[in-house]
């Protein structure tokens, strides 16, 4: 249920639903994110520049010459959305993934504050079905839930400035896949070679919110020779 709206700047609004991360929650910011996509199409609504929709938040970006804050926001609230259809293209995707010690960088910080040996923390990180949340931070990288409790764990004290690309992290019960090199402050439990973002396609990231996520182990050998189709 949407909780509140609040202005952002000149030509912004945040749709909040509230602080809980999941997938009902997730379902209704996708939902109203629809309906306005679809209210653009029709011409009901005018102005709209962007809706990017996150965990629990819709963020939604407008031509001030065209609408203001507060026709968009009366908008929103004289409107029923709840029986917005959903997408159901959604994916089930399996990614390789390799957890050789030369990738998983902080396994032994794993270890030390799950309590749980390599072993067993890698059989709990395949054994997760992953729901895409959101895609962000840069182009085609997925956050995703939810891990168990048993792997919950911080972020590093230290963010690292560069991370290879490919690389898988962990934070509290998010997976996320770092799509392009970067900075980043997750914990690394491995590296896919899995392109998550191509430019050139109609279609250019591999994910979207709402997709599945299945991790595949393999070795380092076949992470080097693995080929993107």
């Amino acid at each position: 249920m949407l909780k509140k709206i609040r202005n952002i700047g000149d030509c912004g609004i945040s749709c909040d639903f509230g602080d809980e991360v999941s997938k009902k929650t997730n379902r209704e910011v996708i939902k109203l994110f629809n309906f306005i996509m679809e209210a653009t199409r029709n011409k009901k609504l005018k102005g709209i520049l962007n809706s990017t929709p996150s965990y629990n938040k819709l963020i939604i970006n407008f031509d001030l010459a065209k609408v203001k804050s507060k026709e968009l926001i009366e908008f929103i609230n004289s409107s029923d959305y709840s029986k917005t259809t959903l997408l159901e293209k959604n994916k089930n995707v399996e990614i390789p993934i390799c957890y050789d010690e030369e990738f998983a960088l902080d396994i032994k910080r794993l270890e030390n504050k799950t309590k749980l040996s390599f072993k067993e923390i890698v059989d709990k990180h395949l054994k997760t079905n992953f729901f895409v949340y959101m895609i962000g931070f840069v182009p085609g990288h997925p956050f995703m839930g939810d891990l168990g409790k048993e792997l919950e764990i911080d972020r590093l004290e230290t963010p690292r400035v560069r991370l290879p690309k490919g690389s898988v992290g962990v934070v509290e019960k998010f997976c996320n896949i770092y799509s392009f090199e970067s900075p980043g402050g997750w914990n690394i439990i491995g590296k896919t070679p899995f392109d998550l973002f191509d430019i050139n396609k109609k279609d250019p990231s591999k994910l979207l919110p709402g997709d599945t996520v299945k991790f595949k182990s393999i070795s380092k050998k076949e992470l080097l020779t693995f080929k993107n189709e």
